[in-house]
């Protein structure tokens, strides 16, 4: 357990630093993201490449973010996260959200890890 929560502070760390390359180092190639929203798929990538592409488009949308991880929840085949989200906008949304408006949010984020490898990776909002 110990090893799976060293991969997922360093990819938190990767996150929290825009750090792409920190983020997916320890992904494989066919890495499978998915991001759920009130219940609801709203995201799913396939592939190290589209999640870097992804990762890359949303750097522009913050001026600061911050996860910080709040608990480890173990299991068999994965690790559930608790996180408390923190944002500063850096632009402008259609849903009204301004520039500078700040996020307070928490989620989950559900690492499927296997020999010090991400293969699966859920957040949930």
């Amino acid at each position: 357990m110990e090893s799976r929560e060293r991969v997922i502070k360093n990819y938190v760390k990767g996150y929290n630093q825009f750090d792409i390359d920190k983020m997916t180092a320890a992904f494989i190639d066919d890495i499978v993201f998915e991001n759920i929203q009130n219940g609801e798929v709203n995201m799913t990538l396939i592939g190290i490449d589209e999640f870097r592409e992804q990762a890359e488009k949303a750097k522009a949308y913050f001026s600061i973010r911050s996860q910080t991880i709040t608990a480890f929840n173990h299991f068999e085949s994965k690790t559930e996260v608790e996180i408390d989200y923190y944002a500063v906008l850096a632009m402008d949304f259609p849903n009204g959200m301004k520039k500078g408006d700040e996020l307070n949010l928490k989620g989950k984020s559900v690492f499927e890890i296997l020999e010090g490898r991400i293969l699966k990776l859920t957040d949930i909002s």
